[in-house]
């Protein structure tokens, strides 16, 4: 089982759903009121932050691809 999955089923239902719904936003490239960043030393590597979930993406011929789901640590960004 992939780490992603793996972390989606330790979240409670409510963060759950949160995440659906940003990967979702994502998916339709409607970014507007969502908090992202692009990552300090890649041109095409985001994340998104919700409390403190992280989700980062790249962005490959305008489709996205995600890296990571994770909590916050002092690992999340190290890539």
């Amino acid at each position: 089982m992939d780490k992603i999955k793996k972390f989606l089923e330790k979240l409670s239902q409510k963060e759950k759903e949160t995440t659906k719904e940003i990967l979702s936003l994502l998916e339709t490239n409607n970014v507007s009121g969502l908090d992202v960043k692009k990552l300090k030393g890649h041109s095409d590597i985001f994340r998104v932050r919700k409390s403190d979930i992280r989700i980062i993406y790249r962005i490959e011929s305008g489709k996205i691809k995600l890296l990571a789901i994770m909590r916050r640590s002092e690992k999340t960004y190290r890539l």
